[in-house]
């Protein structure tokens, strides 16, 4: 984390400089606030785990505390991918990893949780597809705007992961992004689908 800092700060220092030089500051201003985007997973998940506000179902799963019946999950961030995806792995072994991971966390979410049978469990992808969703027992449903203004906010950094989890530069769409729902019952009658794909994905040579 430290070393992270260190080099955004003296980006952003070379940054300001070229801006100062050129007399261009408002990239100063836009850089500096796609370095942000970057450097915010490695400071944002693991101070939020150690509260108790996040919290860890497998390598690239986790969700965030139920609000109102709710329990949101998100499929790893930037902070993870970096210590997680094998850099020796191929496109398409990355991509049944990171499933792989996904089905081990909700399994895990299902048989760890105290939280009633009828808690709805949503999550927002561009990883993910519609068909993809509903194999898992999900249902798809729109987006709603203020999380397209995130992701699009947050572009750059969605970039960097996309085209991590593809093996080579790939450029999200984030009008295909979904967000995807079911009930912890919904899901727990998908159990023995979700447990045969997920040993399916493990046997392969993934790691």
């Amino acid at each position: 984390m430290f070393r992270i800092l260190l080099a955004a700060l003296l980006v952003s220092i070379l940054i300001c400089w070229l801006a100062w030089a050129t007399q261009f500051y408002f990239l100063a201003v836009i850089a500096i606030l796609a370095i942000l985007t970057l450097v915010a997973p490695f400071i944002d998940v693991p101070t939020m785990k150690k509260s108790g506000k996040l919290r860890y179902h497998s390598l690239l799963m986790l969700s965030e505390k139920p609000k109102d019946g709710v329990i949101k999950i998100h499929g790893g961030t930037l902070f993870d991918y970096v210590f997680v995806i094998d850099k020796k792995m191929g496109g398409n072994q990355r991509r049944s990893f990171i499933i792989q991971q996904y089905l081990e966390g909700l399994l895990h979410l299902l048989e760890h949780t105290d939280l009633e049978p009828d808690t709805t469990i949503r999550g927002t992808s561009y990883i993910i597809n519609k068909r993809t969703a509903k194999r898992l027992g999900f249902t798809v449903v729109p987006t709603d705007f203020l999380q397209k203004m995130i992701l699009a906010y947050n572009y750059l950094n969605v970039l960097v992961t996309y085209s991590m989890a593809k093996g080579k530069l790939s450029f999200p769409k984030i009008s295909k992004t979904i967000t995807f729902e079911a009930t912890l019952k919904d899901i727990g009658q998908k159990k023995e689908f979700l447990i045969n794909l997920n040993e399916k994905l493990r046997s392969e040579e993934i790691f």
